[in-house]
């Protein structure tokens, strides 16, 4: 019964960030959809996978969803940072640009050119 609720309902969240991957407009409602949909949809599989099989594979199951918990949040960050470097990332549509005042302290110039056209390209 557990299996039959956690499966598909992973499947679905992998579907969502998939689609999410393929149809939002910009580099952070995209980040968003991988790391947040795909993430909860692994675990989710994951789970219900190491509930059928024998108890000695469960840890290894467990141990691929730590690993992807703790992958995921770094991996879009890098991502995101680079896409706010190279001019990828529309600021203006930022609510609070925290990276901007970070960098501004640490004395690293952020270059104000607006961000290019063919960025989604």
């Amino acid at each position: 019964m557990i299996t039959a609720v956690l499966l598909p309902a992973g499947a679905v969240f992998c579907l969502l960030g998939a689609l999410g991957l393929l149809r939002f407009p910009d580099v952070v409602s995209r980040l968003h959809a991988a790391a947040k949909a795909q993430t909860l949809g692994l675990m989710l599989i994951l789970v219900g996978t190491a509930v059928q099989m024998p108890l000695r594979y469960a840890p290894v199951l467990l141990l691929v969803v730590l690993f992807q918990l703790l992958t995921a949040p770094i991996t879009s960050q890098i991502v995101g940072r680079t896409a706010y470097r190279v001019q990828v990332l529309d600021r203006g549509a930022l609510f609070r640009d925290e990276l901007a005042d970070r960098l501004a302290r640490d004395g690293t110039p952020v270059d104000e050119r607006p961000p290019r056209e063919d960025a989604d390209r």
